[in-house]
């Protein structure tokens, strides 16, 4: 059947692309780097160094995640053409409409994979830090807030990553005033680092019984997770440790007893709280991790030598022109003013449906275009 040459042709074209995405991904060289940290596991006395054992097994575990990744793809595309083969062979119309979804399927994850090639950075590989603060505008903002950590949680869930919320702060009457994400995941900060940055919404308020349009902004931060392997020198007589009783929404104890834990690194002003876990141990393990997180960010951003020579005007909110506008009306649009990047699907943007804009971030980047 012409309609089956034709999906076979399509995902034939795609070959030389597998190919080199093979070579980008360097497959055989990851291969043999896991045979080799493998075989350094199994050696005597291994275990007798717990942190250096936590390290090689994380990294055999992010090596085989690489090359399992591949795998499925090179799997996926020649069942795919077998799929096609037999049906053409048969005449069998009705394996059409599934062959033209895993072409579709298989072409689409072809891309995304060949954009995990473009994520080289030094921390690009971690687990992300998401942190978000409404803008001025009262309810109207702490609202948007919360739509835009629901978006980005969805976008999570979408692509197999755990999201776990560390802390948040309620707003009187409806949404967030701040709230903190971890997207726990291979190239989670790689794919949000583009996020960074103010959000603008514009829309007919639900709190103003007038009905008038209004614009409000949130912004979000986004971090690289430090391991612990990531040696940070932080003064400990420069922290200033709070606890408190965590809260749900709505009011709603989450423990009756002071497990949540703030820390104020205090010649920065950089402030990290952490409410979400059992204890007030593992509290505090999280935010001294988000501190340290926040601190080499800052360094690095600002060019400063050590840690001890951040000062406390760094830590302030930049709000500058935003990344992207969110329209609800007059018209329905999400536009990227750094790449242009548009979804008139709006519902489906809120949604988590954000891949447009994060690809076209990082192939401009890659390009050097922005």
């Amino acid at each position: 059947m012409i309609e089956f040459e034709e999906l076979k042709a399509k995902l034939s074209s795609y070959k030389e692309e597998l190919n080199r995405l093979y070579k980008a991904l360097k497959i055989e060289d990851l291969t043999e780097e896991v045979k080799k940290l493998e075989a350094d596991s199994s050696v005597s006395g291994f275990w007798d160094d717990p942190e250096n054992s936590k390290k090689v097994l994380r990294e055999i575990s992010s090596k085989k995640a690489k090359i399992e990744k591949y795998n499925l793809l090179k799997t996926h595309f020649e069942d795919t053409l077998a799929l096609i083969d037999i049906a053409d062979e048969e005449e069998d119309g009705s394996l059409l409409e599934e062959s033209k979804a895993e072409v579709e399927n298989v072409i689409k994850e072809l891309e995304d994979l060949n954009l995990s090639t473009l994520l080289s950075g030094e921390y690009d590989s971690k687990n992300a830090i998401l942190t978000f603060h409404a803008g001025a505008g009262g309810t109207e903002a702490m609202d948007w807030n919360e739509m835009l950590v629901r978006m980005y949680t969805r976008w999570g869930e979408r692509h197999g990553y755990k999201v776990k919320m560390l802390d948040f702060l309620n707003g009187e009457e409806a949404g967030l005033k701040s709230a903190v994400l971890e997207v726990e995941g291979l190239n989670a900060y790689g794919y949000l680092k583009g996020e960074n940055g103010v959000h603008r919404l514009v829309r007919i308020s639900p709190f103003d019984s007038s009905g008038r349009r209004h614009t409000s902004f949130a912004s979000l931060e986004v971090m690289p997770e430090i391991d612990d392997d990531i040696e940070v020198d932080i003064n400990p007589e420069d922290l200033k440790i709070d606890t408190y009783r965590s809260g749900g929404a709505g009011g709603q104890h989450v423990n009756k007893t002071e497990s949540a834990v703030r820390i104020t690194h205090i010649p920065s002003g950089v402030v990290v709280a952490c409410q979400n876990e059992r204890s007030q141990h593992q509290n505090k393990e999280v935010a001294m991790k988000m501190l340290k997180s926040k601190l080499i960010e800052i360094k690095e951003r600002e060019h400063f030598d050590k840690i001890e020579d951040i000062k406390g005007v760094q830590s302030a909110i930049a709000w500058g022109s935003q990344i992207r506008s969110y329209v609800f009306m007059p018209y329905t649009l999400a536009k990227d003013h750094r790449t242009g990047a548009e979804n008139g699907n709006i519902n489906a943007v809120m949604d988590g449906d954000i891949d447009v804009f994060i690809n076209a971030y990082l192939t401009a980047k890659s390009r050097g275009e922005i």
